[in-house]
């Protein structure tokens, strides 16, 4: 079970990041310590195929989470193919939390999964080191070539 913290989280930060703005660890996580709730309006499946927000965080078939208020800290959590950190659905809500140390200071992120990748991040590419590394890796051959 999660290590309980209240809603307001004051063990994190909103900070600039390369993707915006994004969430930044102010004391150290061990692997499986609670970090944040995503929270916001429950909205059904309609609604949600309606709305143009990027907050959407779909809980099971029927209901989704708008989670695009500015009180919701953990929407600021930044997608990351190689994350410390991972989104469980327990009891109708959304808990964060981390699946390896957390230092002060690092980034925290998860995974959106691929629908999400494939409709909003896409065509402008994952903005994680890792991927950045793979990008800039073929980009440094040819200028040694050069």
């Amino acid at each position: 079970m999660p290590k309980k913290r209240p809603r307001c989280v004051p063990h994190v930060r909103v900070g600039r990041s390369r993707a915006g703005f994004g969430l930044y660890a102010t004391e150290p996580f061990k692997k499986g310590d609670y970090i944040a709730q995503y929270w916001g309006r429950r909205i059904n499946e309609a609604q949600a195929d309606a709305s143009f927000s990027k907050y959407l965080f779909e809980i099971n078939s029927r209901w989704t989470i708008d989670g695009s208020t500015r009180k919701n800290t953990a929407r600021y959590i930044n997608h990351s193919c190689r994350p410390n950190a991972e989104a469980d659905v327990i009891g109708g809500k959304v808990i964060i939390k981390a699946i390896k140390k957390i230092a002060p200071e690092d980034e925290i992120t998860y995974d959106y999964g691929k629908n999400y990748f494939k409709a909003f991040i896409g065509e402008k590419g994952c903005r994680c080191d890792k991927c950045r590394e793979k990008r800039r890796a073929p980009r440094k051959a040819k200028k040694k070539k050069n």
